[in-house]
């Protein structure tokens, strides 16, 4: 994974509030401590009344909670399925995944740290905080040509906020066990970067920058289908299930990940095409997080009717699926079959 040393990175679409406490963005705690909406990595057997911001969940010790708990998407303290304001509606009354996003604080400038550090792909590939810049750049320089080939919808760009220890968003808030997530409510995507040790020392990924990429274009992928209204159209419906409308939505995402990197090199920031080791790392990650793979490492067995996201073979067959073929219409994973 290589940068065009002369590439011009742009760190204005990264918020780093790291080093400045919970960032603002609105709506405060949630019962259990979670957000609400459709996880990349299941909390719980149980769905609860998710209102469509996809995000990464690790509990700290590096061990995912099956029916133990109740689920911390749910939106009363009960846990009860489809219960609570905050589980299909924004504050104020309007729905997630369509209309214009709701009021919010003007986003902050990146750091001057930040911006002055990352200016070039020479300096993405010397460190791992201008690697995100220089990612996040390319994929969504991708997706805003992608919009308009194809004239359905305009593009509009969603930043990225990196934080530690909590973070305050649209969806509620984020504390430190929570990975990387796509909030809807006010279209930015959040990251933690210790995920990614989590993923390799606790879920047996393979790791490597590839694999921080892959995580980062299904993260965006989610930011595509916000806009493109499949979102809003799968609604509240975030019922379990081998083949629920979750798992459908999750491995479209995936399936965006690899259309983008197999376009990658076109949006101008890498100098060649991503090597088979580079792909194996981005494979590894999405077989890592399979519901399959984490119901065996956390209960010993494997239970269809909880999955939310996919098995590991699933999620691998969709990011390949978007890697060879390089088409976003190639990504139907609601029509037959998955």
């Amino acid at each position: 994974m290589q940068f065009d040393d002369d590439a011009r990175l742009d760190p204005s679409q990264i918020e780093d509030v790291r080093a400045s406490g919970p960032a603002r963005g609105g709506g405060g705690p949630l019962p259990g401590g979670g957000l609400p909406g459709g996880c990349l990595l299941p909390v719980s057997g149980r769905a609860g009344g998710c209102g469509g911001c996809l995000l990464l969940v690790l509990v700290a010790a590096g061990a995912l909670l099956f029916g133990v708990v109740p689920t911390p998407f749910s939106g009363d303290e009960g846990g009860r399925q489809g219960g609570g304001r905050q589980g299909g509606e924004r504050q104020g009354g309007e729905r997630q995944g369509g209309g214009r996003a709701p009021s919010a604080p003007p986003p902050s400038s990146p750091s001057g740290s930040l911006a002055e550090r990352c200016r070039t792909g020479a300096d993405a590939d010397r460190s791992e905080d201008c690697r995100i810049v220089g990612t996040v750049n390319s994929i969504q320089t991708y997706w805003r040509a992608e919009f308009e080939r194809s004239g359905r919808a305009a593009y509009t760009p969603a930043r990225t906020v990196l934080f530690s220890r909590a973070v305050r968003t649209g969806c509620g808030t984020a504390d430190s066990a929570v990975g990387p997530f796509y909030c809807p409510a006010d279209r930015k995507v959040y990251l933690d970067l210790s995920f990614f040790g989590t993923l390799r020392r606790d879920f047996g990924a393979e790791g490597g920058p590839f694999a921080q990429a892959y995580v980062i274009a299904h993260e965006y992928g989610h930011h595509a289908q916000n806009l493109l209204g499949t979102t809003g159209r799968v609604g509240r419906d975030h019922r379990p299930g081998a083949r629920s409308p979750s798992v459908r939505l999750e491995l479209q995402a995936d399936c965006y990940a690899g259309v983008w990197a197999h376009n990658a090199v076109r949006t101008g920031f890498y100098d060649k095409p991503f090597t088979d080791a580079d792909i194996a790392q981005a494979l590894s990650a999405a077989a890592a997080v399979g519901d399959d793979s984490i119901q065996r490492r956390s209960q010993g067995r494997v239970t269809p009717d909880a999955f939310t996201h996919g098995t590991s073979a699933q999620r691998t067959k969709w990011f390949g699926t978007g890697y060879d073929s390089g088409e976003p219409e190639r990504c139907d994973t609601f029509s037959g079959g998955i």
